[in-house]
This record gives structure tokens, C-alpha cells and sequence, in this order.
């Protein structure tokens, strides 16, 4: 199913952009440059299913194919960006790791060498599905719909315009902490997916779930959505753009972060064929809250460092203007639901699973019609309506809490409910 998915994919990406999708991009980077990405942490994932003395191995063949690359770009002086040096090692540790799975093991240990194989490549697949997803929402959405999401996000008082003022005041300390946060978010998830994971070796098998799978599965069904609800975020649609004067001539008007965005008619803007409609929901908000998630059962470090994450990511997301905060309401309610999906198919879907599934779900299509069709009377009324997006966003918050608890398997049984015993009646 991955790999036709991939397939449609790169179908998708030659005729409607012009360019090689994700198969091509990836089996080019066998030998070319690579572009930034996650091959290292992809190689690390894989990593979990060997011994020691085989990941000290696997990591020093890494390292000394990439010095013979780098080498030999240097001797023919390739034109390389200093970001695309490193990571060709690693793509091909992990394919000769998948060789070896084939020819030289057996059993039960090809099965767990070739889950770990599959697990890097997985994860260096969903960066490279995620860049073409962003690619043909430029292409093929020539509208966006911000003036809607920025208009109904007055029943949130605006949070991107105040976020972006108070980055820009505590600016260039508080900008670089976040700015590190938000592009490093694969990284941190990387190292909780290493802590859950790190007894496989030992214990031979993966566990039933962890959060790789939730991250990827909120990657290649994310975009999909941008689809539907094509938007640029407040920066672009309202700003100068992410480089400080791109965006000056597609933008709405020039009024983020200092002024708040008018009430008024609206309708779909033209926006040009290069920026991602990649804002509804906020996958790195979804990302971060399944980091979250995932670090709670930790040591106290890590739970610190998920709540960081999760806190720096959602300020980033505002105070880059990125994002507007319904995006992150959106994505809050997006991520809890897959996770709640990932983990009653994995224990066996029953009624509390099927039902927490499907109320996520039907809130997080309330909230796009609500975005899309009732934005002016949000607008209008934002003390009646602020309250109720984060009532459903915590209504989901609730359940998911209230109902995974159930599920852990120390989790105390419900009390029985004692009737009271029947008095005898007077003689």
C-alpha cells in the first residue's frame, strides 16, 4: 500500500509539476548530493534492531562512505551546497543492511533486520512524500482561502499578530530559540522514537506501537487536506513573506504583525505557484503534540524537553506567522485523533476506540466549515465563539486522555456500582 501510494505520487508530481517525485528524488540520492533531511536519523531508527559492536559498524561505514563522497566531489569540484554534503553514507548503509537481510539471515532475524530497514527508509520517504505534497498544492491550488482562517481567527483575539510582536520585542534571543525548535523537529522526534524503541535489540521484536508510526501517518495524511483547504499563512497572505519581501506582491495587504486584518467580504485570492498552501491544520503542531504525547512516559528529562518542544513549536508556528490559531486548534484535534486510530488498531478497535475516532473526527470537520463558512459571525461574535473552539478542541483533549487511560494495561478496573440492599418491609 506505501509503495502505491509512492507511486501515485510520483505520477502526480511529473504531470502536474513538471518535476521527478519521491522515488526518483530518493533513488537519485544514491549516488548525487543529497538534500537536507533526516538519512541520518532514518539510518539511526534502523540501528535499534542491531547489537552495538554491528551499530558502531554501521555508523563508522556511514561516516567513511560519505568522506570517500565528499572527496571525490572535491577533486571534480562539483557545485555542492555545504548543507548537501553528508548523507549518502547512511542511504547506503541502510540499503546494504537490507541486502544482507536477504542473503545472509533467516527467520525471525531477516524479519526484525528488514522491519528496521523499512523503518529508516520510511522515514526518509515521508520527508521526501512531504516535499511533493507541498510542491502540488502550489501548483494545482491557484487560490487560497486565508482571508477566511484570518478572519474567523478574531475569535481567538489574533494570536500569530500578538505571538509575532513579541518575538519580534524579544527578538534575537527568543527568535533563535524558536527558530532552532522549529526546524529541528524531526530531531526530536527521532529521540523519543530512540528511547521507546531502544529495548528491540535486546527483546527481538518492535513494540506494538510507537510514535514513528503516528508522525508518519500524520505526514502522509495532512497534506491531503491542504488540498481541500488551500492556505499560505499570515506571513505570506498578510506580509512581506518568509524571505522579508517575496511575498510583498501576492500578499492581501502588507498588515502582519503590527495590524490586525480587516472584517469584510470575502473571497478565494490568487497566490503565486511556489508557496505551499500548507497551513490548515498545522502539522507541526500535530507533530509536536504527538511528541508530547510520547515523552510522558519517559524519564523526567525527556517529559521536560517534550513540553518544551511542544511549547517552542506552537510560539514558532504564531510568531513566525506561519500559522494562524485556528491552525493549531485544528491541529491539535487532527493529531489526537490519529493517535487514537493508531492505537485501537493496534489493541483492536472496540466501542470507546470506534466512538473517540469518529467524535474527533466529526469535530475536526466542524471546524473547517465552521473556518470556511461562518468565519464573519465568528468574527462578530468572538466571546461566544473563542469559547467554543477550545471547548472542542479540550472536549477532544478530554477523551483521548479519559479513554487511553482505559486502555493502559495497570489501568484499575471501574468500581462496581452498589445498589442499595432491599429493606425488609415493617411487620
Amino acid at each position: 500500500m506505501t509503495l502505491g501510494f509512492l507511486i501515485m505520487l510520483e505520477i502526480a508530481a511529473r504531470r502536474y509539476c513538471g518535476v521527478p517525485g519521491p522515488i526518483t528524488t530518493q533513488a537519485r540520492e544514491v549516488i548525487f548530493a543529497p538534500k537536507p533531511g533526516p538519512l541520518y536519523g532514518g539510518m539511526a531508527l534502523m540501528m535499534v534492531v542491531l547489537t552495538w559492536r554491528q551499530r558502531f559498524i554501521a555508523a563508522g561505514a556511514a561516516i567513511g562512505i560519505d568522506i570517500v563522497f565528499v572527496l571525490v566531489r572535491w577533486a571534480v569540484d562539483a557545485k555542492v551546497d555545504s548543507d548537501h554534503f553528508f548523507g549518502n553514507g547512511a542511504l547506503w548503509v541502510m540499503l546494504g543492511c537490507a541486502v544482507i537481510a536477504v542473503t545472509r539471515r533467516t527467520g525471525k532475524e531477516r524479519v526484525l533486520l528488514l522491519k528496521g530497514v523499512g523503518l529508516g527508509l520510511l522515514l526518509v520517504a515521508g520527508r521526501k512524500t512531504g516535499d511533493t505534497w507541498l510542491l502540488i498544492t502550489s501548483k494545482t491550488r491557484p487560490t487560497v482561502l486565508d482571508p477566511y482562517v484570518a478572519t474567523a481567527d478574531h475569535a481567538l483575539g489574533n494570536p500569530s499578530w500578538v505571538m509575532g510582536r513579541i518575538l519580534r520585542a524579544t527578538a534575537p534571543v527568543g527568535t533563535h530559540i524558536v527558530d532552532v525548535v522549529y526546524a529541528q523537529l524531526a530531531v526530536a522526534a527521532v529521540v523519543v522514537a530512540l528511547y521507546q524503541l531502544r529495548n528491540v535489540a535486546a527483546e527481538r521484536r518492535f513494540p506494538s506501537h510507537h510514535l514513528v508510526r503516528t508522525f508518519l501517518v500524520i505526514g502522509l495524511l495532512g497534506p491531503a487536506i491542504y488540498m481541500i483547504f488551500p492556505v499560505v499563512g499570515p506571513v505570506f497572505a498578510y506580509g512581506p513573506g518568509a524571505s522579508g519581501t517575496g511575498g510583498v506582491q501576492w500578499a492581501v495587504a502588507n498588515l502582519w504583525p503590527n495590524t490586525p486584518p480587516p472584517i469584510g467580504a470575502l473571497h478565494p485570492v490568487p497566490y503565486d505557484a511556489i508557496t505551499p498552501r500548507n497551513c490548515m491544520p498545522s502539522l507541526h503542531t500535530a507533530w509536536a503534540t504527538t511528541i508530547f504525547i510520547h515523552s510522558r512516559k519517559g524519564p523526567r528529562l525527556l517529559r521536560y524537553a517534550g513540553a518544551f518542544w511542544l511549547v517552542a513549536t506552537l510560539s514558532a508556528t504564531l510568531g513566525f506567522g506561519y500559522h494562524y490559531g485556528v491552525d493549531l486548534v485544528a491541529g491539535v484535534v487532527f493529531a489526537l485523533t490519529i493517535e487514537t486510530a493508531m492505537r485501537a488498531f493496534d489493541r483492536g478497535w472496540d466501542r470507546s476506540g470506534i466512538q473517540l475516532v469518529g467524535y474527533g473526527a466529526t469535530v475536526f470537520a466542524a471546524l473547517l466549515m465552521a473556518y470556511r463558512y461562518l468565519p464573519v459571525e465568528m468574527a462578530e461574535h468572538p466571546w461566544v465563539f473563542g469559547p467554543l473552539l477550545l471547548l472542542a478542541m479540550g472536549s477532544v483533549i478530554y477523551g483521548y486522555v479519559r479513554t487511553t487511560r482505559r486502555w493502559e494495561p495497570n489501568a484499575p478496573e471501574p468500581a462496581p456500582v452498589r445498589r442499595p440492599e432491599p429493606q425488609p418491609e415493617p411487620v
